[in-house]
């Protein structure tokens, strides 16, 4: 699993838009071919753009390869290949119609992930405080939101409460979110061990510890959400998990205020590597806290959508 975690993104996010892009620059096949390439590869770098992962690469690469693409466009362009007709695509209709695509494919993807769910949002204050955290996932659509597979069927009834949740990872000036590729301490990752405070006040109506930190990218799925606090407040119930072990600071029936501090980001649970997970859903039962219907959230006023990045502010209780 640890190669995978690797590799998957090295070979997709990075060798694979190489590869495309130096082929556009080469120039093979006709005119009409050309433009009809560059357009393929434009949606590919814009569905990894939106809709991948960046976690083991830094996010801004996603910014730099349709600049790599235009220049690409631009080289072939000139490129006459047997068969060509004088020159009827110019350098800037084939910018122009690789630009329109983008933009269009653009449009519809962040349509499709961005749009709000049904019914009011619940709107939550930062649970983090000081530094940069990229959205890993975030939306109305599985493509960027891997939580909204537990709305499928009855296998996941259990646990259908996180299905519009957030994970939330810390990156540096960088876009980098740890200290090597893939590092197996997750003392490694720059969230780990950052403090997560009370998004809204209430009563804390379950709370967990005693999970393990894990080894990324190995997973605990015994203990899903792994240490966490459930917060009710105001009717509906927010869950902050996969907290450090042995950092939980309130219990079940405690009153809290906005910005008091709950725990600290760890990697227990159902977790590749350290990240926070928050979410707002109905209220669930005593023998499945996490199966109430789900609720939207917008944190500090923004619905967050996977690879959005958010500064958290400082200060707090």
């Amino acid at each position: 699993m640890a190669w995978f975690s690797l590799w998957a993104p090295l070979g997709l996010q990075f060798l694979v838009p190489l590869l495309l892009v130096g082929w556009i620059a080469a120039g093979w096949g006709t005119r009409g071919v050309r433009l009809a390439s560059a357009v393929l590869v434009a949606l590919y770098l814009l569905a990894i753009g939106l809709a991948g992962l960046w976690l083991v690469l830094p996010w801004w690469l996603a910014f730099v390869y349709p600049v790599l693409l235009l220049a690409a466009v631009r080289r072939a362009s000139h490129v006459v290949s047997r068969g060509d007709h004088p020159p009827v695509l110019t350098t800037a209709t084939m910018v122009v119609c690789v630009l329109s695509s983008l933009i269009l494919s653009a449009v519809v993807l962040v349509a499709l992930a961005a749009r709000h769910p049904p019914g009011v949002a619940v709107e939550l204050s930062s649970p983090l405080q000081g530094g940069t955290y990229l959205v890993v996932n975030g939306g109305n659509h599985q493509l960027v939101n891997a939580h909204l597979g537990t709305l499928e069927g009855d296998r996941f009834r259990a646990y259908r409460g996180q299905s519009y949740g957030v994970d939330l990872v810390r990156i540096d000036r960088l876009g980098l979110r740890a200290r090597g590729l893939l590092p197996n301490d997750p003392s490694a990752f720059l969230a780990f061990g950052d403090t997560v405070v009370a998004p809204c006040a209430g009563r804390v109506v379950a709370a967990g510890d005693g999970a393990p930190d894990m080894s990324p990218p190995q997973p605990d799925r015994s203990h899903m959400a792994g240490n966490y606090v459930m917060l009710d407040c105001g009717g509906a119930w927010v869950l902050v998990g996969h907290l450090q072990r042995g950092s939980v600071a309130v219990h079940a029936g405690e009153a809290v205020a906005t910005g008091v501090a709950l725990g600290r980001v760890g990697n227990s649970g159902n977790t590749g590597e350290p990240h926070l997970h928050i979410h707002a859903q109905r209220p669930g039962t005593d023998a499945e806290p996490m199966s109430g219907e789900p609720l939207a959230i917008r944190i500090d006023g923004r619905y967050l959508v996977r690879n959005a990045r958010v500064t958290a502010p400082s200060g707090g209780s």
